[in-house]
């Protein structure tokens, strides 16, 4: 990777030769690359540093190099280590407090230990908790750190269950569909919010702008269309099943026009899917803005789960050359993702039992939310399974009202961004009006911006990480997260702005 090739030849000064990378910060047309050194650096050094620089600054930009020189201290790596723990591993911070984190700093790094009983040793190894701290201190402090767990004895309380109580949808919200003209002939007279399309509806419409519509075939070779419709208030994708007798009206229909798309949205292998019966020309409303439903202000403090800092050097934009659109750099982007007890049946929502997210703001990955919920009914095992999480990871965690108030003032002010935004924002979206906040944000669907922009096999997400060489710890929120901001954020330079939304 070329942060390491940098860091590399950084280190070949003698001053620099442990030298971590903190960040890199862009100003106009100047690009500053902070550096921490624990050893005594001399001009040569920083002349160094900066001609090192100059050459994986992205073209037409300069260099400076930013150095300084800080030694750490075992409290600082102990405190740096429980931060961690805390953000990325919230379930192990659940029973690993800062008493039970030893440091010591040597000279050129240092060690740490982690205090935990057997059982909770074992889940921290398959997490691969170890290798993280590792990772983690090694780029904040300078040096060589290596780690350790340590058995000891703990009381620890039983995990309980409560059952599964009874949950209503809540009421969706219709707008009149104006300005018709048949294709099927449904001639629908009002369409449901795509972003309140939350459980099994028959005989309803949607109503929006084409923002992706492609023709394809069967294995039989018969023709079908996939569509991407937006109307302000989310973004719904689904296959369209021609007639013969409309095939070459539906062939008129382009990126930018007003569609109804009228039909069913039914449970299909386990997830709910819009099966469209019927495509006509329709639109909302001249002037047509969302309702906003009243929310709760935004909590004055965090309370639960508090975001930490976060940065990724190898795919922040910096060495690959390629330049952001200004309207991307000016936005506020929250991506997330979650991990959930499974899908919405029969009007009754599933649990969320890990949150992940990340903030981007002036073009750059720059924060980070990250928990475990509390989960009042057992896992399944095809849960299990599938995320690796298990009942005793989720003991201790904050509870869902806590989570969805600290993530709703997370995402204030931005556009969410998720890999299959309709199924994510479903759950932020009941839970938050549960609790009296409003995720009424406008949101970007990955899939369908990947759909409009690439030339894939599928469009899965790790499919598309593939594609752009991303790899990741799939079906863990925040790891799903993070890949998916890197992604967003290379589909943007492709298309050179943001898809219609």
């Amino acid at each position: 990777m070329r942060s390491e090739r940098y860091l590399n030849e950084i280190r070949e000064a003698e001053g620099l030769k442990r030298a971590v990378l903190q960040k890199i910060v862009v100003d106009g047309k100047t690009a500053e690359f902070f550096l921490l050194t624990d050893l005594t650096y001399s001009a040569e050094d920083v002349a160094h540093a900066d001609s090192v620089s100059a050459r994986y600054a992205p073209a037409g930009f300069a260099a400076k190099a930013r150095i300084t020189k800080s030694v750490p201290s075992a409290e600082g790596v102990r405190r740096a280590l429980a931060q961690t723990l805390k953000t990325r591993f919230p379930a192990a911070a659940a029973f690993v407090s800062l008493e039970d984190i030893q440091a010591e700093t040597e000279v050129g790094g240092g060690r740490f230990s982690i205090c935990a009983e057997e059982s909770e040793r074992a889940r921290l190894a398959g997490d691969h908790v170890l290798d993280a701290l590792q990772s983690e201190i090694s780029r904040q402090f300078c040096g060589v750190w290596r780690g350790e767990f340590r058995m000891v004895k703990k009381e620890k309380g039983e995990i309980e269950f409560e059952p599964e109580p009874e949950e209503t949808v809540l009421a969706p919200r219709f707008f009149p569909v104006c300005e018709y003209s048949p294709i099927d002939g449904m001639e629908p007279k009002r369409a449901i919010y795509i972003a309140d399309l939350n459980g099994e509806m028959q005989g309803v419409t949607v109503c929006g702008t084409v923002s992706f519509i492609e023709e394809r075939e069967t294995k039989n070779k018969k023709p079908y269309f996939s569509i991407t419709i937006s109307d302000g208030s989310g973004q719904l994708r689904a296959s369209y099943f021609t007639r013969k007798a409309t095939l070459e009206k539906v062939r008129t229909v382009a990126q930018g026009a007003s569609v109804c798309l009228s039909g069913d949205n039914e449970l299909f292998n386990g997830s709910l899917s819009f099966r469209i019966k019927g495509i006509d020309f329709g639109s909302p409303p001249q002037g047509f803005v969302p309702e906003q439903r009243p929310s709760l202000p935004v909590p004055a403090v965090y309370k639960k789960v508090v975001p930490a800092p976060v940065s990724d050097l190898v795919q922040g934009g910096m060495f690959d050359g390629s330049p952001l659109p200004e309207e991307f750099k000016r936005g506020k982007f929250v991506v997330f993702d979650l991990e959930t007890t499974g899908l919405s049946k029969g009007g009754i929502m599933d649990r969320i039992i890990e949150v992940g997210g990340v903030k981007i703001e002036n073009g750059n990955i720059c924060e980070k939310f990250s928990t475990f919920v509390a989960c009042p009914v057992k896992l399944s095992e095809e849960i299990i399974g599938l995320t690796g999480i298990t009942d005793d990871m989720l003991a201790g965690a904050p509870e869902i009202k806590d989570v969805i108030a600290d993530f709703y003032k997370f995402c204030y002010g931005s556009v969410l961004v998720a890999h299959n935004a309709s199924f994510d924002c479903k759950f932020i979206r009941y839970y938050g009006e549960k609790e009296g906040y409003i995720f009424d944000m406008r949101q970007i669907d990955t899939v369908a911006f990947a759909q409009e922009t690439l030339r894939l096999s599928n469009y899965k997400l790790n499919t598309v990480a593939d594609h752009f060489g991303f790899t990741f710890n799939h079906h863990r929120a925040f790891d799903d997260a993070f890949v998916t901001a890197k992604i967003f954020t290379e589909l943007v330079k492709i298309k050179g702005g943001l898809p219609r939304f």
